[in-house]
C-alpha cells in the first residue's frame, strides 16, 4: 500500500466543526482502504477567542501572519498539503500560499466543483458576515467558476452571523436559530437560489439537507473528502 500524504490541519476556527474534520477525514480514508486505516494528519489549533477579536476589530494582517507561521509550521512538521479548517479565514489564503511550498487546498473550490456538478448556476450563501458581504469568497465562486452567488438581506445577514458567533461556536445548537435558518434560506430560494452553500463550517451542525427545499452544499464535507482525495492521491 502506498504511504498517504500527511494533510496539515489549521483548525480551532472554532475547535467545534475542526472536530468534524479530524472525524469526516479519518471516517474517508478508512472507508476507501477498509479496515482499521486512518488519516494521517497533523492539526495546529487556534485560541479562537483570540481570532474572534481580530476578526471583529478587522485586523486582517495580524490574522494573515498567524495564518501564515501555523502553515510554516505544519509544513516543517510533515505536512504534505494544508487545510484551513474554517470558511472566513480564507481571507488569508494568500498569505498562507506565500508563507509556504506545499500546496493550501481551498475551501471554495470543492464547493463550486460539487455546485457545478449538479448542473447549478445560481446559488445563496450563507456564512459569517465577512464571508457573505466580502469579496474574498463570493468573487472567486464568480469569477473562477462563473456562479451567480446571492447572499441575504442585511437583517438575515445579522441574524446568521450572529447564531454563529454566540452559540454554533460555543457548542450549543438550537431549535429555534434552525428556524431562523430556514426562514432565511427560503427567503433566499424565494429570490432564485437553487441551493445553499453552508458558508460556514460550523453551520452543518445545525442545518442539514432536511431543513432547505433545494440543495444544501456542506463545505466541511465538501473540503475534508478533498482532503481524504490528496490524502490517497486521487
Amino acid at each position: 500500500m502506498a504511504e498517504q500524504a500527511c494533510i496539515g490541519l489549521i483548525g480551532g476556527m472554532s475547535w467545534e466543526s475542526s472536530a468534524q474534520y479530524y472525524r469526516l477525514i479519518n471516517e474517508g480514508v478508512r472507508d476507501r482502504l477498509g479496515g482499521v486505516a486512518s488519516a494521517r494528519t497533523l492539526m495546529w489549533s487556534f485560541d479562537f477567542a483570540r481570532i474572534e477579536a481580530l476578526q471583529h476589530a478587522g485586523d486582517w494582517d495580524a490574522l494573515a501572519g498567524e495564518m501564515a507561521e501555523a502553515a510554516r509550521v505544519l509544513e516543517k512538521g510533515g505536512a504534505d498539503a494544508l487545510v484551513l479548517c474554517t470558511n472566513t479565514m480564507h481571507r488569508c489564503a494568500g498569505a498562507i500560499e506565500a508563507a509556504v511550498d506545499i500546496p493550501l487546498l481551498h475551501i471554495a473550490d470543492p464547493t463550486a466543483a460539487a455546485i457545478q456538478a449538479a448542473g447549478l448556476t445560481k446559488i445563496g450563501l450563507l456564512g459569517t458576515a465577512f464571508t457573505m458581504e466580502q469579496d474574498f469568497y463570493r468573487g472567486r465562486l464568480e469569477a473562477r467558476f462563473g456562479l451567480e452567488v446571492l447572499i441575504p438581506d442585511a437583517e438575515d445577514r445579522v441574524a446568521v452571523h450572529g447564531v454563529i458567533y454566540r452559540e454554533l461556536v460555543a457548542g450549543q445548537v438550537l431549535d429555534a436559530s434552525r428556524e431562523v435558518y430556514r426562514d432565511v434560506i427560503q427567503r433566499l430560494v424565494d429570490r432564485g437560489a437553487q441551493g445553499i452553500i453552508l458558508g460556514c463550517t460550523e453551520i452543518m451542525l445545525l442545518i442539514g439537507q432536511a431543513d432547505s427545499p433545494v440543495p444544501v452544499f456542506d463545505t466541511t464535507t465538501l473540503h475534508a473528502m478533498a482532503a481524504v482525495d490528496r490524502a490517497l492521491g486521487a
